[in-house]
């Protein structure tokens, strides 16, 4: 087996989804994961601390994206103004493979109470990089962290849309900032 090929990381994340969907999340070995994705068990470890560690591949790119976007933004945005600008900048990170994998590894989360509790962790890093990019541009401490709570809502409802959507009419962008949308019409109207 080869050990060093173009996108690797993306392979096997592409091939744990897969096993997960088939087998099962507990009945999944690494070794099965790195043989699927054509590398040895060794390269899988250069990649991933353990199999869970899938699931938030690209998690430290994402919150950067999100946390450049709403630093970029211009001075006279609005807090959800700035979380937009994220959206959109992250968004625009987001290609055919992920909208591919958006069901299964969607399927494969629910499955999983040990998945469930790891995807609930990598929402909490998305949030604490949008919530400290925005009381870096001198928003209150708890309407950045709500603002962030509503961001990191917004990204998971548009990508589900967009990866269930029967084709792919502009990215991923237009669905999340729909979804930042609706958010924000049901909190105006919790008064």
């Amino acid at each position: 087996m080869a050990r060093w090929q173009p996108e690797t990381t993306q392979r096997l994340v592409v091939a744990a989804v897969d096993l997960f969907t088939e087998q099962g999340y507990d009945a999944t070995t690494v070794a099965q994961i790195a043989e699927r994705a054509g590398v040895t068990k060794s390269t899988f470890f250069r990649h991933f601390s353990d199999k869970r560690e899938l699931l938030v591949a690209g998690q430290e790119t994402l919150s950067r994206l999100l946390a450049e976007g709403i630093a970029e933004a211009p001075d006279s945005c609005s807090p959800l103004e700035a979380v937009a600008a994220g959206l959109e900048r992250a968004s625009g990170a987001m290609g055919p493979a992920n909208r591919e994998l958006g069901p299964r590894l969607k399927a494969a989360v629910a499955a999983s109470t040990e998945l469930q509790e790891r995807d609930a962790l990598k929402n909490v890093g998305l949030a604490a990089a949008m919530s400290a990019a925005l009381v870096a541009r001198g928003v209150p401490d708890p309407i950045a962290h709500l603002a962030a709570e509503l961001g990191v809502l917004a990204f998971k409802r548009g990508y589900t849309r967009w990866s269930e959507a029967e084709r792919d009419d502009g990215g991923l962008a237009p669905h999340a900032l729909a979804a930042l949308r609706d958010l924000r019409a049901a909190a105006a109207s919790l008064d």
